[in-house]
């Protein structure tokens, strides 16, 4: 058995338990070597956003800990993967090279290119899944081409022969006889100098350890009434683990699993909305120019509104709309949007100011602590009606009524519009009707009649077309 050791190019798998490459690694007995290679040039336009940046960092110190625990490490490098992964070959002698695969174009493409040069150096080179529950290839439609609508793929999903198995994290990980040297992770500045993550750092505690507790508190206290509680913002009735998720703390397999031990069928729902996680990645694989074009490529010539103005006010929860200002400002203080208002402010964005998608998948990149680069490009154009299955263009949010319908109290709007905390429940979705004070919350900032009507002109002019 050769002592060389692997290098484990850690990404966005920062967890112990079913790390396949990990696990992968520690079966040859072989010293394995953690390297995270900070590299944002090499993902954009798409490269991590400020919130993305703060998760991120506490989730590698966290893992970097779990590591120690284990008496092995995190080596911390920055620059170029291929230069930086070939240095760290040279320094500690390495012969093999394991990682889990990630799907978005740009990086895809970058890890087929390293894969195929270590090779030519003589290395192994080994990939694995550990993102997906089904690869992006391995779904297809009976014409053998991907699918374009959820409920099809979804059904095709199920009906595969598939076994999800869920592997515990190693007991014992074989450290190098020396270490490389490793720069701080305070050098890559993933944490921002002006403090404007105070309210997130008291909303999130990122990690493997944290991820498994949101899970259990989810399925102990929420996912029997998560189908009808899921759509109530001032209650606790979703999982809140996609960031979790996202970083790979936790892994698709693990969750799905102990959904499934629950033998509900309530917990059906939540994991077609995993599925639905899975269809994203299906659409990105399949169609990799979708983050920057709608899929449907008609609406190349769909007469967006430019209102620089508009666009700020949605931004900053001031468009004069309760339930759409409470979900701008939830997100610009905690990282994380409850996903129904997700909804209810991308309709409004995209119909009711009839901005173009992309300035809302733009914002929510920066701001999102699960900024998910698929999840984040299928969300927009479904709710701009421009990308698979998308919402049909006549169905346009009344933000009154989705807020009546779903914060009927206003407990979630006056959580983050003290304004209008003192707005009884009868008028605190209009409260431009009301002649008590309001501070410097403002009118709206455009009349939901008229700005249905004009998205629907806007929305029926590529029909003539």
């Amino acid at each position: 058995m050769t002592s060389e050791p692997i290098l484990l190019w850690c990404r966005r798998d920062l967890r112990l338990k079913d790390n396949p490459a990990l696990l992968a690694a520690v079966a040859t007995g072989r010293p394995i070597i953690p390297v995270f290679i900070w590299s944002p040039s090499e993902e954009k336009p798409w490269a991590p956003g400020a919130a993305t940046k703060w998760w991120l960092h506490h989730s590698l110190l966290d893992f970097q800990l779990r590591l120690q625990e284990k008496k092995s490490d995190l080596i911390f490098r920055e620059g170029k993967s291929l230069e930086s992964l070939r240095r760290l070959i040279q320094e500690a002698g390495a012969t093999s090279i394991f990682w889990n695969r990630l799907y978005e174009p740009k990086i895809r493409q970058r890890d087929e290119e390293i894969k195929d040069s270590l090779k030519k150096d003589g290395l192994e080179v080994r990939s694995f899944n550990s993102y997906l529950l089904f690869e992006p290839w391995t779904i297809q439609n009976l014409q053998k081409k991907p699918f374009q609508v959820f409920s099809p793929y979804w059904k095709n999903c199920l009906s595969q022969k598939y076994k999800i198995e869920v592997q515990p994290a190693p007991k014992k990980i074989i450290s190098p006889a020396t270490w490389p040297k490793s720069q701080k992770l305070s050098d890559f500045e993933l944490i921002p100098k002006i403090r404007w993550y105070d309210e997130m750092a008291k909303a999130w505690t990122p990690g493997e350890d944290s991820a498994q507790k949101q899970l259990k508190r989810f399925i102990k206290d929420a996912a029997a009434d998560y189908p009808k509680n899921r759509d109530y913002p001032s209650i606790l009735g979703t999982s809140k683990i996609s960031a979790h998720l996202h970083f790979g703390e936790i892994s698709i397999r693990d969750i799905w699993n102990q959904l499934k031990e629950l033998g509900n069928a309530k917990s059906e729902i939540y994991l077609k909305e995993l599925g639905w996680r899975e269809f994203a990645y299906h659409l990105l694989y399949h169609f990799p120019d979708t983050p920057q074009s709608a899929l449907r490529t008609e609406f190349e010539k769909f007469p967006w509104d430019k209102n620089s103005k508009n666009l700020k006010a949605w931004q900053k929860g001031m468009t004069g709309y309760p339930i759409v200002d409470a979900g701008m400002r939830e997100l610009w203080a905690t990282g994380w949007m409850h996903n129904r208002v997700r909804m209810i402010v991308a309709s409004f964005l995209t119909k009711h100011l009839r901005q173009t998608w992309l300035n809302g998948a733009e914002w929510f990149w920066e701001t999102l602590v699960d900024a998910d680069l698929a999840n984040n490009t299928l969300g927009w154009q479904w709710a701009g009606g421009c990308g698979a299955d998308a919402a049909p263009y006549f169905r346009i949010f009344n933000p009154i009524l989705q807020g009546e319908k779903f914060d009927p109290d206003g407990i979630y709007i006056k959580k983050w519009i003290p304004e209008l905390k003192n707005l009884p429940a009868s008028i605190i979705h209009t409260p431009w009707e009301s002649d008590l004070p309001q501070g410097k919350y403002p009118k709206p900032i455009v009349d939901h009649k008229e700005a249905r009507a004009l998205a629907l002109k806007a929305f029926a002019s590529l029909k003539k077309k």
